[in-house]
């Protein structure tokens, strides 16, 4: 049987992602930020408690493997092998786009993991054009098959409006959102996919009941660069967006915020908690993680780099990193 146009793309993604250089020229301005080194911690390394609550349940460390793929045969593998990583070492894990399930139950295999990942927090996902397209049941439904304990509704209008197949027409996307938000079982997180967030679309997301905000600013993987190299209709957008660092800066304090966008080590997600992160994550290292066979080995280094920055600022857990010192350049 051919794979239909949205199974198709989700398997073009990933191959375009792991075999060409798709990453911004634009830095996430993470390199800005320096902590102030504590050359008299007081704390013992090994007692580091980073653990936090995350949509309900605790989980070891503020890092969440982002939304990446499902739709397609071989992602079943991705997201089963990523998902028992998850559950290993207690982070959250984040499903791809779920439009490819609700077009053809036949692809709902590939995105459930709750048999490898069963006490873990577990994002759904959704693009914001679908909430147009599709009945709230009909989401409803699609978060319960996975078991989600949250819905992220992807904001992808500059990837949308380059692909071939774009939905180019986001009028009324907002209030969809509202809708949705008034009627899910779940939270819903509003994602970005790398242009990142501003303020004023922040307060308009929590004027609309939004819980929470994936801010997937500039800096990392260019959804423009991808889908030009799949015969995109427009150029010059490669470094179009938000940097990480920036639009943190700008959602603070607005709702809760989970960073991504960029993100390449444990130092860059504890760099994110000081500006006003809750959890922060990635996607393309673990995915080119996932390709090297070495997953786990990533996890770990990235707890790891996050301990030893909480322990060179004194910092004796979770709470404490949050407030560390830094210098902004």
């Amino acid at each position: 049987m051919m794979p239909n146009k949205t199974e198709k793309r989700k398997k073009d993604h990933v191959e375009v992602v792991l075999k060409n250089n798709v990453q911004f020229e634009k830095t996430t301005g993470l390199e800005k930020i320096d902590f102030v080194h504590n050359a008299l911690p007081e704390c013992d390394f090994n007692k580091i408690d980073m653990s936090l609550k995350f949509l309900g349940k605790k989980i070891s460390c503020p890092i969440v493997i982002e939304a990446m793929t499902g739709g397609y045969k071989h992602a079943q593998k991705i997201n089963h092998d990523l998902a028992a990583v998850c559950e290993k070492y207690s982070i959250a894990f984040g499903l791809g786009s779920q439009r490819a399930m609700i077009e053809d139950e036949s692809l709902v295999k590939t995105y459930t993991v709750r048999d490898t990942a069963p006490s873990i927090p577990l994002i759904g996902n959704i693009g914001a054009f679908q909430l147009k397209r599709y009945p709230v049941e009909k989401i409803e439904n699609a978060v319960s098959k996975v078991e989600a304990d949250a819905l992220a509704v992807h904001l992808n209008p500059l990837q949308e409006a380059i692909q071939p197949e774009g939905d180019r027409d986001f009028t009324g996307i907002l209030k969809s959102i509202e809708r949705l938000c008034g009627r899910l079982s779940v939270p819903v997180i509003a994602k970005e996919v790398g242009s990142g967030i501003s303020s004023s679309v922040a307060l308009g997301l929590k004027d609309a009941g939004v819980s929470w905000i994936d801010v997937a600013g500039a800096g990392g993987t260019s959804w423009s660069k991808v889908e030009h190299l799949r015969n995109g209709m427009v150029d010059g957008f490669d470094d179009w967006g938000i940097p990480t660092s920036e639009s943190i800066l700008q959602c603070k304090g607005i709702l809760p915020l989970i960073a991504s966008g960029g993100i390449r080590s444990g130092i860059d997600c504890a760099k994110c908690i000081v500006l006003g992160a809750e959890l922060a994550g990635g996607a393309y290292p673990f995915l080119k993680a996932w390709k090297e066979k070495r997953t786990g080995e990533e996890v770990e280094r990235w707890i790891t780099q996050m301990k030893v920055c909480a322990f060179l600022t004194g910092s004796k857990n979770y709470s404490d990193l949050r407030k560390a010192e830094v210098r902004i350049f």
